[in-house]
């Protein structure tokens, strides 16, 4: 069902473009967009390295961006549009303020963190923390800024012809000084989310998804007042406010990574205690590089599905079980957290079996 509303609003989305822009002008908003969108992904892929989420939900939540959340802030600025000619004698200066300052913060980050929501009920299994919450947050963004750069570019290009403001000029902004806005955005909606994914049920999850928008919010509305408010100082205020911004969120990313490793390591620990592991292969587990090396082997003897599976299943299952540890969920909703920890201890061992056929893989 899920797939079906963001087709739908996919259709209209392309169907709207196609009427207010030449094919050809979007094909270069197209393309121009395509280099920002390049280096957000990449950014994604490397925090969602240690524990990978399914393509299938990251194809969800970039669709949920580029078709339902872009849908759904046009058809509200159609709404608003319609309500100021009727009423308000057409557009004004304010009302572009407010609608930059104001609306647009509201709505987009509104639809895109509902996005986010909604990975979280429907693919709750795969949503283990604060780094998932990130991951599919960003995701959705990247579908948003993605689809919203063509629009952007586009009209950058006629506005270009006719004399107006350097498509470069926008382009250096929205794809070279902050190709990240949006991500960091609704990753503030994301982290709130990743907690209740381990403290709280579905519909406590409500009350996060809510205190995660309010810095989302904020920070969108900061960027876009800035364009409105400091004029030729926005290079200086560029550097002062938004680039101490953007190294927090890295680094706060760096934290996150972090703890997602002492995880993986203290979780798996106590599975040792109990026999499902061996200490080297905690430390193979909990360490990046071994991994490295043990994925290396395990391609060489022809078992690198089989050591992927066993390295991600591995990193799930402690994922897994820290939530089972930190959560105030229903006892329905620990139960099928128990189960899921009974499917991928079964999982884990049935992967060792394989790999130990031939001889031992260095696991450090």
């Amino acid at each position: 069902m899920g797939f079906v509303v963001i087709a739908c609003f996919a259709v209209a989305v392309v169907a709207y473009f196609l009427l207010v822009l030449p094919p050809q002008v979007l094909v270069i908003g197209l393309l121009l967009a395509v280099v920002p969108l390049c280096i957000v992904l990449f950014g994604i892929w490397l925090v969602d390295r240690w524990e990978p989420e399914p393509r299938l939900v990251l194809v969800f939540a970039f669709f949920w961006g580029a078709g339902v959340s872009i849908g759904a802030a046009l058809l509200f600025d159609f709404a608003v549009q319609t309500v100021q000619s009727v009423f308000g004698g057409g557009k004004s200066e304010l009302s572009d303020i407010l609608g930059a300052v104001v609306q647009a913060p509201i709505v987009e980050e509104g639809a895109k963190g509902f996005g986010v929501l909604l990975v979280l009920w429907i693919f709750r299994k795969h949503f283990d923390g604060p780094v998932d919450g990130v991951v599919y947050a960003a995701t959705v963004a990247a579908g948003f800024a993605f689809v919203e750069n063509i629009q952007y570019f586009s009209v950058q290009v006629v506005d270009q012809a006719y004399g107006g403001a350097s498509l470069a000029g926008v382009f250096l902004v929205r794809a070279v000084m902050a190709p990240f806005g949006h991500i960091i955005y609704t990753a503030c909606t994301g982290f709130a989310l990743g907690l209740a994914a381990r403290r709280t049920g579905p519909f406590g999850a409500i009350g996060y998804f809510f205190v995660g928008l309010i810095p989302a919010m904020l920070l969108h509305a900061l960027w876009n007042g800035a364009l409105v408010v400091v004029g030729d100082r926005f290079f200086s205020y560029y550097v002062l406010v938004q680039v101490p911004i953007f190294a927090a969120c890295v680094v706060g990313v760096f934290v996150l990574r972090w703890l997602e490793r002492r995880v993986t390591r203290v979780r798996l620990a106590e599975y040792a205690r109990a026999g499902w592991f061996d200490d080297d292969e905690v430390r193979m587990l909990s360490q990046g590089s071994s991994r490295q090396r043990a994925l290396r082997w395990a391609r060489r003897n022809g078992l690198g599905p089989v050591m992927r599976a066993f390295i991600s299943d591995s990193t799930r299952l402690a994922s897994t079980r820290q939530k089972i540890v930190s959560s105030r969920h229903s006892e329905a909703a620990r139960a099928a957290a128990t189960r899921d920890e009974s499917e991928l201890l079964a999982q884990v061992a049935a992967n060792r079996a394989l790999l130990r056929q031939p001889p031992p893989f260095p696991l450090v």
